[in-house]
């Protein structure tokens, strides 16, 4: 009976954490493309989910968005993001 359900709570883990990386991911998917939105809050929105993943991935791809963005205040907030990356990952 306890290997049963030790094998449960053991399946359940697994189906849990592997539950939680697909949302996660899709979570992310959805704050990059929403980076390139049209609306200035989307992107607001992005920069500020994006501040809290500081990798080298996320580092590019704010670089990438600076290239693109021209309204004032998104480039400054990212810009900031991008300096305390720097210093944080290099």
């Amino acid at each position: 009976m306890k290997a049963g359900r030790s094998l449960l709570v053991g399946v359940a883990t697994a189906a849990g954490l592997t539950l939680g990386w697909v949302v996660a991911r899709a979570q992310v998917s959805r704050h990059r493309s929403d980076l390139f939105h049209l609306r200035p809050v989307r992107r607001l929105a992005a920069l500020s989910y994006l501040e809290g993943q500081p990798t080298p991935d996320t580092l590019h791809l704010l670089r990438d968005y600076l290239v693109w963005e021209n309204h004032p205040i998104l480039r400054r907030k990212a810009s900031q993001i991008v300096r305390r990356f720097e210093a944080t990952i290099a």
